[in-house]
């Protein structure tokens, strides 16, 4: 009892850095029906920029851990935000008119061009950092196993739901989120009743790639090691969870996040690890079966 509760602690965990990179392609898709599949190597960035600043701010005498990681933070959100925004604005801005498999194309090659340019300006081996939040608390203590639930483990899950409450409510309650919603539904008729779309559009690319960055960094302080590889894999669990929990619902990110993380943990911890993704796509295939719309997605209405 006592491993499958630390096994349910850490599948939560990585399930909400999941969860995180999710809701970028959750936010993309249900505005503009596009899967922005840079979307995981915008996050890789992001962790390699988290690095690099906290390395930064550390030789620069930032030395109260909590400051360094609030500005890291702070930082890697504003940088990584204006990267998502030049994106949006070069790679796929002037195909959104064109036929749609234009826009996958593009993300695809905007993908590699960030693996590769990460790769060659920092290198291809593995990026480590020493534990930064350390600390925890034993829940559980037995002679056999005890149970533990670190600092930063809770750190990770906290910020998750913090940033899903608050933009779970952007979206329902604000202005922005009232044109967001239009431009969802139908983006000429929102352009008519005076809502800028290149705006909105813009600013939701701005928003995913500020979520990428959190997640990024939330991944550099729980593993200790980054690569220029990451964002695929990573990337590509996150849009499993999207579509697992269904794409253009938040809470369905998180969901489906958690539900990936879960099965991998479990899947490694009593089984073997080699077969975990295949566990975790078997699992999506089969809700696809049942819900083809995901867990809690909406089915799509197309006009005629």
């Amino acid at each position: 009892m006592e491993y499958f509760i630390q096994q349910l602690i850490n599948g939560l965990t990585l399930g909400s850095i999941y969860g995180l990179i999710a809701i970028g392609y959750t936010m993309v898709y249900g505005i503009i029906g596009m899967i922005n599949f840079a979307h995981g190597d915008i996050f890789m960035v992001g962790a390699f920029l988290s690095l690099i600043l906290f390395l930064a701010l550390v030789s620069m005498g930032v030395s109260f851990i909590p400051i360094a990681l609030l500005l890291v933070l702070i930082l890697s959100m504003l940088l990584i935000s204006v990267w998502g925004w030049t994106l949006e604005r070069i790679a796929y801005r002037p195909l959104r008119a064109s036929f749609r498999l234009a826009p996958l194309i593009t993300a695809i090659g905007a993908s590699i061009s960030l693996q590769n340019f990460v790769q060659i300006s920092q290198d291809a081996r593995v990026k480590p950092l020493q534990p930064v939040v350390t600390g925890g608390y034993t829940i559980i203590e037995s002679d056999v196993y005890s149970v533990t639930l670190s600092n930063i483990q809770i750190l990770i899950v906290a910020t998750t739901m913090l940033l899903m409450g608050g933009f779970t409510y952007l979206i329902a309650n604000t202005s922005l989120g009232r044109q967001q919603r239009a431009c969802e539904q139908d983006r000429k008729m929102a352009s008519l009743l005076g809502v800028n779309v290149d705006r909105v559009i813009s600013l939701t690319f701005i928003m995913g790639a500020a979520l990428a960055a959190v997640a990024g960094l939330m991944y550099l302080l729980y593993y200790g090691v980054i690569d220029f590889f990451i964002g695929f894999v990573a990337g590509i669990k996150a849009f499993t969870a999207a579509v697992l929990g269904g794409i253009g619902s938040l809470p369905g990110a998180i969901l489906g996040g958690l539900i990936i993380g879960l099965i991998e943990v479990f899947w490694a911890g009593y089984f073997t690890t080699e077969y975990k993704d295949v566990a975790a796509f078997s699992i999506l295939a089969i809700v696809m079966i049942f819900f083809p719309s995901g867990l809690l997605g909406k089915p799509e209405v197309e006009k005629v």
